[in-house]
This record gives structure tokens, C-alpha cells and sequence, in this order.
């Protein structure tokens, strides 16, 4: 059981370096920051809707 969970944790991080690796090669810096704060934007209102 905890096994399967960490595979799944594992393929998780993975995949999720692989994006990144790959979105750092090929988006300017302009769209880091936008992606940047849409995920703060987002972030603080699950953070707001969560209490």
C-alpha cells in the first residue's frame, strides 16, 4: 500500500520536473511572470475560500 503510493508520488515529481525543464527552455522570462502570478492569484483565493 505505501508503496504504490510512492511510486505515485515519484512519477508525480517526475513528470512535474520534466514540464518544468522543458517550460524553462522554451518560455521567456515575461511569461514566467504571468504564470508566476496567476498561480499567486489562484493560490490566495483557495487560501481566502478555504477558511
Amino acid at each position: 500500500m505505501f508503496f504504490c503510493k510512492f511510486k505515485k508520488i515519484i512519477a508525480g515529481i517526475l513528470i512535474g520536473f520534466g514540464m518544468g525543464v522543458l517550460l524553462i527552455l522554451f518560455l521567456p522570462p515575461i511569461a514566467w511572470i504571468c504564470i508566476i502570478g496567476l498561480g499567486m492569484l489562484i493560490g490566495g483565493i483557495k487560501f481566502l475560500l478555504g477558511k
